[in-house]
């Protein structure tokens, strides 16, 4: 599961430095005569996969070891027939759920999407929404409950006030400079993924592994991909939603829990939205996480 860490370029100094450790390694392999002229010579034939196993190992140790251990085995993944839809179309089903709110600059979801992301998501400010963070993610939530016919359940219920429920720092940082971006527009185009790329992990690993210009999406933001995509939570088997972006004190004060979204319970089965610690990996859940396109690092 490694994952390059960082998308900016690297210093001249840092490019130098690097480059000597490989011609060191090249001439300590010599130096202790583990290459003669026929051993060089297979190398050089293989080539690409001398290259291949070059870039393997950057990526393992390029890769932060903090909480490597919060990572386990994950097969679960999106639903068969789950794409991302089109900007129109979701900002469309944006103003039928949420009547009178604005637009969008739907021309940004022309450009090329940044490495990793999925799909551009057209996602409303939540200040558009509610007068307070809390206030908006419920009337998601009511609203996710509402398309689902009532089949849908809410353990943080009467627990997402300033004292309970936050935003990650990281994330709002990402956030605003989002919005200041594409000011004037209610609803914004934000270039993501819904889970898959940090499956297996608990949310302090895959926050720890973000890339330069990456930011977990809140319980928010992921509601509204939820209610632009409901096919992506229908079964039991779908990759689960951790919702990296917020920070949640079930007891109040303690911020040590993620929220998530998953499905099951129930005759039928059911849409739930939870909270979980944030050091606990689990092979059903993944977390969700955008991207700032590069003219915005």
């Amino acid at each position: 599961m490694s994952e390059t860490k960082s998308i900016t370029a690297v210093t001249n100094g840092q490019g130098k430095q690097l480059r000597r450790f490989a011609e060191d390694a090249v001439d300590g392999a010599i130096d202790d005569g583990l290459l003669d002229k026929d051993g060089a010579q297979n190398l050089i034939e293989n080539g690409d996969e001398f290259k291949a196993d070059i870039i393997a190992s950057i990526k393992k140790h390029s890769l932060s070891n903090q909480y490597a251990h919060e990572e386990v085995e994950s097969s679960y993944a999106y639903p068969k027939g789950y794409k991302v839809k089109g900007i129109t179309e979701q900002t469309n089903i944006l103003r039928q759920l949420f009547p009178g709110i604005g637009f969008a600059d739907e021309k940004l979801a022309e450009q090329p999407l940044p490495p990793n992301a999925e799909g551009w998501f057209a996602i409303p400010k939540w200040q558009s929404v509610g007068k307070t963070y809390g206030e908006a993610l419920q009337r998601v939530l009511d609203l996710i409950e509402q398309t689902r016919n009532g089949v849908f359940h809410n353990y943080c219920k009467g627990r997402l006030g300033a004292n309970y429920l936050r935003k990650h720092e990281r994330t709002q940082k990402k956030l605003e400079a989002l919005g200041e971006a594409q000011k004037g527009y209610d609803i914004l185009v934000v270039p993501a993924q819904f889970g898959l790329r940090h499956r297996g992990r608990s949310v302090r690993r895959a926050r720890e592994i973000f890339l330069t210009n990456e930011f977990g999406l809140g319980s928010y933001e992921v509601g509204i991909m939820i209610l632009t995509h409901p096919e992506r939570l229908m079964n039991y088997d779908d990759l689960w939603i951790d919702c990296a972006g917020d920070e949640f004190a079930p007891f109040g004060g303690d911020f040590h829990d993620v929220p998530y979204f998953s499905f099951g319970g129930g005759f039928g089965g059911r849409v739930r939205f939870d909270t979980l610690w944030f050091d606990d990996a689990n092979e059903f859940y993944g977390s969700a996480s955008a991207f700032l396109p590069p003219d915005l690092l």
